[in-house]
């Protein structure tokens, strides 16, 4: 009898046990939930860190074309002849005026910097994105692969708005 009566209380404490651990469909569910999160996420932070590299070339241009501007001032021209120049080349020209050229666009992408033969033109010119040459109508852009000119101390196309 005594022996009957333990019996029962070990099946009685098994009883009122709560399962350890999570059982197989809610760990899926919570990998599930988590997977459509991301999915939601991932584009807006990619289009975060688009336009944060945008921001970060058209400020690097302005200081690029503020030390050819000083350059100007003090030699009365551009340097010219430059034809896709990139940070190397301007840096012999304007490290009196620009402690350090940016080596690249937002992007990592070369610059492309020109000068015409009498030194009264200059374009800085970053081609998005892609790192490729586009059509450049000017004005405002919508696309993070279009390319960004400055020209002669203002934009001549430049990113504005949304951006896909």
């Amino acid at each position: 009898m005594e022996r009957l009566r333990l019996l029962n209380r070990s099946r009685e404490r098994r009883a009122r046990r709560k399962p350890a651990g999570f059982t197989l469909i809610e760990l899926l569910i919570v990998v599930a939930i988590i997977g459509l999160l991301a999915s939601i996420a991932l584009p807006n932070l990619m289009r975060a860190m688009n336009k944060a590299k945008q921001a970060r070339t058209l400020a690097d241009m302005k200081a690029i074309g503020n030390a050819l501007e000083s350059y100007a001032v003090e030699n009365n021209t551009y340097p010219k002849g430059l034809t896709n120049a990139n940070s190397q080349i301007l840096s012999g020209y304007v490290s009196r005026y620009l402690q350090t050229v940016p080596p690249a666009d937002g992007w990592n992408n070369s610059w492309h910097i020109d000068t015409n033969a009498q030194g009264t033109v200059y374009t800085i010119t970053s081609y998005g994105a892609d790192g490729a040459s586009g059509t450049n109508p000017g004005g405002p852009t919508a696309d993070f692969n279009c390319d960004i000119i400055f020209t002669n101390n203002s934009f001549y196309q430049w990113p504005q708005g949304a951006q896909q």
